[in-house]
């Protein structure tokens, strides 16, 4: 089949590795949205309408307003583990199979994770820029002193994929291992020595606190509040879930009050994070763009997945990762 007989269409939200492209050109006829930014709400509206596939990110909206536009639409196959940017239910509802890509990232997210802990419990941004600011003046007993890390007891709020591998290199630094899930997760037990306990016996008992939930309405502002007073004093809190788990108002006054030791996050209720948000004035924050999969391999390999589940679907087979 050529590119102009194919008889399908494929839109891309943003440019991915030239292979996937050839890849679906295998198929059908693509287009991609050539800008540096999100693909803009009245283009995507516009263009969703003669798509047979969407091969979206995180950041495009997929709402009922843009389902009830795409009378063609076969599959919306998201470049994401997550898929609270979709109305799952509207997709359904039409027919239209929602894809997305587990696996492929796991341990990409649970390298960024552990790099966060180190780097909010070790102080390390801090003391980088205490360094480049011309303050290091002398050797002192407790300069830039952090919490340990060896040792130390982990819990993980969401025993899944990441998780579990979190947990596997927790205990290379000996670290004791609680976790909370929606559902005892035996396997994981088995694997890493976790034990199973409740949210308010994790955030009480544990040093480093690893949240890892998907954005469920449950699940929203899991962390407020409450939760925070649990925390130690000595406690470093780690997001690499969604922002929206998590009261930023709340995580805020807990660190400047010293409630909890330290934060580091990868994830903020809007992105991109203005520069004005308090928890980036915060010393104790180490503060990322969202950027837990972000490895060449493990992004091409996503990428990969979005582009298979598309061709498996328009081509009559079933999906690969069906939500």
């Amino acid at each position: 089949m050529t590119k102009q007989d194919a008889k399908w269409c494929v839109y891309l939200t943003r440019k991915v590795a030239a292979e996937i492209v050839e890849r679906l050109q295998e198929i059908a006829q693509v287009e991609v949205w050539e800008g540096d930014g999100p693909v803009p709400r009245d283009v995507l509206l516009k263009k969703v309408e003669k798509a047979d596939a969407l091969f979206a990110m995180l950041t495009d909206r997929i709402d009922e307003d843009l389902l009830k536009r795409a009378e063609r639409l076969q599959i919306v196959a998201n470049m994401a583990v997550g898929y609270d940017n979709i109305d799952v239910a509207a997709a359904k509802k039409r027919g239209i199979v929602v894809t997305n890509t587990p696996d492929v990232l796991t341990e990409a997210t649970a390298d960024l994770a552990f790099a966060l802990l180190l780097a909010a419990g070790r102080r390390l941004v801090e003391a980088n820029r205490f360094l480049h600011a011309g303050e290091w003046k002398t050797w002192s007993p407790y300069l830039m002193a952090g919490q340990s890390v060896h040792g130390a007891k982990l819990g993980i709020i969401g025993m899944g994929r990441i998780g579990e591998a979190v947990a596997k290199r927790a205990k290379g630094f000996d670290m004791s291992l609680l976790y909370h899930n929606r559902r005892r997760n035996m396997a994981a037990e088995r694997v890493t020595g976790a034990r199973y306990c409740g949210l308010d016996e994790l955030l009480q008992e544990s040093d480093y606190v690893v949240l890892l939930t998907p954005l469920t309405p449950q699940t929203r502002e899991l962390m407020g509040a409450r939760e925070f007073s649990l925390m130690k004093p000595s406690s470093v809190f780690i997001n690499v879930s969604r922002g929206g788990t998590v009261n930023e108002e709340a995580l805020y006054q807990a660190l400047v009050t010293k409630q909890i030791w330290a934060a580091g996050l990868d994830v903020f209720q809007q992105e991109p994070v203005p520069v004005d948000h308090p928890l980036l004035s915060l010393p104790n924050v180490v503060a990322l763009p969202h950027i837990g999969s972000a490895t060449y391999q493990a992004r091409t390999q996503m990428a990969r997945l979005a582009a298979d589940n598309i061709v498996a679907v328009l081509t009559g087979r079933e999906p690969i990762s069906p939500v």
